[in-house]
Parts: C-alpha cells; structure tokens; sequence
C-alpha cells in the first residue's frame, strides 16, 4: 500500500504563491491548449482557400482532431517524465515542442504538412496538461481537489469566449499564419511566469524511469476501479467537446448562415462554460462530487434529447431553439468533467503523473477517435451532430452508473470502526 501524499504537498505554509496565484498560472499553462485550438477557428474559410480545399469542406476539422491525437499520443510519455525528472522540466520541454509545432503550422506549404504540425503541436501541448493537472493533484486532494479544477476551469474557458474573436481580427488584416505566430507569443509569456514557480514534486516521491517501473504504474492506474471507469466515461464526453470544437464553424456558418456572427456565437457558448465552472466549483463543496455528477447527468441526457426531437424533420431547426439547447447542454459538461477527472485521480494520488498521463492519453484519444467519425457526417445537416452528442452522453452516464453500483456492491456489509472518519470526512480534511 502507497503513503498517503505528504501533508505539506497539500498545506504548506512556506510555498511561495498564494493558493490564487498558483491556480492562475495553472489555468494559463492549462489555456496552452485552449488558444491553440479556438484562435483558429475563424481562420478555417482562409485555409480552405490557401489549400485548394472545397468550400465548407469538413476537412478542416482535422486541424482539431490531429492536434487532439498528439496531444493524447504524448500523454504516455510526458506522464513516467514527470514523475521522475519533475513537473518543471517536462513543462518547459513540452513548451519548446509547443513551439516547435506552432512554427511549423505557420509555414506549412501544404495541407499535409499542417496537419503534420498539428499533431507535433499537440504533442508539446501534452507536456503542459499533464504538468498542470499533477501539479494540481501535487497540492490538492479529495473535494479540495475538485473545486480547486473548477476555479482553473473557470479561468481557463475565458480563452473561447475571447480567442475566435482575436483569431477574426488577425485574420481580418494579418494573413491567416499570424493566429499560429500568436500561440507562439503566448507559450514564451507563460514560460516566462512559470519560471517563479518552485517544484511541486516532492523528492522522496520520484520514480525510477524503466520500462519495468513505467509499465507497474500504467497497469496499477488501469485496475483502480473508479479511475478506469469514470476514464472510459470521460472518453465520451471528450468525444463531445471534440465534435463541437471539429464542427462549430460549419454549423454556425454554413448550415445556419451565421458566418459573420461566429465569434460572438462561439464565445457566448463558452461564457456559459465559465458560468458553469464556477457554479460547479461551489456546488461541489456544498453537496459532494457524486450528488452533483448525478445531476450533471440527469440534466445532459435530458438535453440532449431534446437535441434531437428538434432536429426531427427536416435537420434544419430553428437557430433560436438549437444553439441555446446546445450551449446549456455543453454548459453541464462543467459539472462533469473536472469533477470525474479529480474523482478519477484521487484513489493514485502516489502515481499523480502517471495517472494523468494515462487518463489524459486514453480520453484524449478516444475522444478524437469519436469526434473525427461524427464530426465527418455533419455536412449540411445537424442532425448528425445531436445523434452523435445524445448517443455519447447516454454512454457516458451508463458507465458513471456501473462503476458507482459496482463499488456500492463492493462496499456494502464494510461497517466503519467506531471513532474513524468517513471518506467525505477524510476528503475534506485533505
């Protein structure tokens, strides 16, 4: 049996930043990710152009979807990185492959090469995601935890709400490039700040880095039960983040004839992220992770049927009834994925990067797997889109249930010894 993480990776009175600071530098390392996605989304008509692709062709999605395969591929390795070397050095050699990536997008001559560059530039992205979520894991734990994912959540969909709308003014006077040119300012500013951040990692908690080692930790992540099954039901409600972020262009644009409008629609869809992230963050401490995962689900199965029904027809509805079910529907996505991910990481809290780089990797790439398939059939209907998102989130929940039965089975008849605390009790004194 693993010790428990050492109290003072969680309380200590002497780290150098303030709990704020350190949660806005998580959230900017975290917005990495984030900027090089939505800065480029307005620029998607442009790159149709330069690359000779059809007009609203849905090949651009895979600007996103290549991207979300590096990012999940590099995942495995950054995870056994950083629990040996530390969580800073992976850092700044998943930025300068960040970098990289982003450069090479810029001055790509050919559409094959982009996508090329894309997926490099997901792999530097990896480094920063799962840096930042062990960290987090290095100084949280239990509901703390989740809350504190929130708040880094919350900042961190500020990007979408502002990003496609910087990403059209680059466009609108600078070539398509400068949104790529852009990202690579941004990861030199964010390495610059987290040059004041001290190491997180205790050094008594550093693993060897063997193929041996490496592997013992992988399995031992794969059969802790509540890890791997809130993992395989994340991987489908990344798949819904993902078709989203593959297809909005086209349906705002083309299917509803919004072009113009795109960015505010897009960043009005991600301002209720941050709503919402900021909700889940006090309802966690209220009611407890299951409760509000609970409701989470009940109020996305419910949406997401009423998706459908309003697609019914002919697969064009009403633009004022589909985009405000579909952004309260991906708004309830807050109250499920950080909370699954913390409940996901908490039972390995002695295997932090690993665990991350496992999780990361498998949502990460089952996510991309599912979007790319659904996001290929939204050509001039959405249809598609609310099947796709409803059969997913049906999936998602069913696999919650099971894991939550499957431990209540395992549990039941333990009597608790007289004078000890309860898990909500343990969580919340960690």
């Amino acid at each position: 049996m693993h010790p428990p993480a050492s109290p003072a990776t969680a309380t200590s009175d002497d780290f150098p930043l303030s709990r704020g600071h350190l949660l806005a530098m998580i959230s900017a390392i975290m917005a990495l990710t984030a900027v090089a996605i939505d800065l480029m989304l307005p620029a998607f008509d442009e790159i149709r152009d330069t690359f000779g692709l059809r007009d609203g062709s849905a090949d651009t999605g895979r600007v996103v979807t290549y991207f979300f395969f590096g990012l999940a591929v590099a995942h495995l390795a950054y995870g056994p990185l950083t629990d040996r070397f530390g969580r800073k050095r992976v850092l700044y050699l998943g930025m300068t492959i960040y970098v990289i990536g982003a450069i090479g997008s810029a001055v790509a001559p050919t559409f094959g090469l982009l996508l090329a560059s894309r997926f490099v530039w997901g792999v530097g992205a990896a480094g920063a995601r799962v840096v930042a979520t062990a960290i987090v894991r290095d100084r949280f734990e239990g509901e703390v935890m989740a809350k504190a994912m929130s708040q880094i959540m919350a900042v961190f969909v500020l990007v979408p709400v502002f990003a496609p709308a910087l990403g059209a003014g680059i466009v609108a006077v600078l070539p398509w490039q400068a949104a790529f040119w852009f990202c690579v300012l941004f990861a030199a500013a964010v390495g610059f700040w987290s040059l004041r951040m001290p190491e997180t990692l205790d050094p008594e908690r550093r693993r060897p880095l063997s193929v041996g080692s490496t592997g013992r930790g992988f399995v031992e992540v794969a059969r802790t039960r509540v890890t791997g099954g809130y993992t395989i039901a994340s991987v489908f409600l990344q798949g819904i983040m993902t078709v989203y972020l593959a297809t909005s262009e086209a349906v705002i644009s083309d299917i509803f004839g919004r072009r113009g409008q795109f960015p505010v629609i897009f960043g009005a869809v991600a301002a209720g992220f941050g709503l919402a992230a900021l909700v889940n963050g006090r309802l966690v401490q209220r009611f407890g992770v299951d409760r509000v995962v609970a409701g989470g689900f009940a109020w996305m199965v419910s949406l997401s049927a009423l998706l459908v029904v309003e697609t019914l027809g002919s697969g064009e509805p009403d633009f004022w009834l589909f985009m405000p079910t579909l952004a309260l529907l991906l708004a309830s996505f807050m109250f499920l994925m950080p909370n699954l991910n913390s409940a996901a990481m908490d039972p390995v809290g002695h295997l932090a990067g690993t665990a991350s780089a496992l999780t990361g990797a498998v949502r990460l790439a089952g996510g991309a797997a599912l979007g790319t398939v659904i996001s290929s059939q939204v050509t001039d209907s959405v249809r598609p889109f609310a099947v796709g998102i409803s059969v997913m989130v049906g999936a998602a929940g069913l696999t919650v249930l099971i894991v939550r039965l499957r431990e209540r089975r395992r549990t039941r008849g333990v009597a608790t010894p007289v004078g000890a605390a309860t898990p909500t009790v343990l969580a919340t004194q960690r």
